[in-house]
């Protein structure tokens, strides 16, 4: 009776040691695939992000490159305009006042040229090859570049044209949702209002 006690508790303890083992081994197995499972996820989440953030999108992305002159007529230079709809190719200048308006197109508010946001210009209607009298022709869907030292010949598509009152400034706004827009800016021929061309990046 003893032996076959002493053989039951044996097998009993083996039986035990056994389990454990394989228990001990079915839990390092689940781990190690775990492991391998979040190491996936974070590989696919790295992938998507490399693949999908505008950011890193933008960076990638190649302008034409252009040198634009660096000063006209005693002003600095911020970029050239080109509109080949209406034959208008013109220096924007980073100075705005009554005598710079006088000489070119010049930048009124918001953001650097061809970066993200709205870069606003503005010029009188004069009838001189460098300024705005030819807007007034513009329609949606036309196209008009901006040139910088910086990042390059960017294309832009006109999507919205229409006139406000002198001092309905909405146009000025720098909510693009990350996107680079030109806003130009002119005068009606009675200068009783402006007439906006609202542009954005084109794909």
């Amino acid at each position: 009776m003893k032996t076959k006690s002493k053989k039951r508790i044996v097998n009993i303890f083996l039986v035990t040691i056994i389990f454990s083992i394989l228990t001990w081994l079915g839990i390092e197995n689940y781990n190690e695939k775990k492991i391998e499972e979040e190491n996936y996820k974070v590989q696919n989440v790295s992938t998507n992000i490399t693949t999908t953030d505008e950011e890193t999108k933008e960076i990638e992305k190649e302008y034409p490159k252009e040198e634009v002159a660096l000063e006209y007529k005693g002003y600095d230079v911020l970029a050239k305009l080109e509109i080949p709809k209406i034959n208008l190719e013109t220096y924007v200048l980073k100075t705005y006042s009554n005598s710079s308006l006088n000489i070119s197109a010049v930048k009124f508010w918001g953001a650097k040229p061809n970066t993200s946001g709205n870069f606003c210009i503005a010029g009188h209607n004069f009838k001189n090859k460098n300024m705005f009298h030819n807007l007034k022709d513009l329609i949606v869907g036309d196209n008009l570049f901006i040139i910088d030292n910086n990042v390059g010949r960017v294309e832009y598509e006109i999507y919205d044209i229409y006139m406000v009152l002198p001092d309905d400034v909405s146009c000025l706004s720098q909510e693009t949702g990350g996107g680079k827009e030109v806003t130009l800016i002119t005068c009606t021929n009675d200068s009783s209002k402006r007439i906006i061309v609202k542009a954005k990046e084109k794909d």
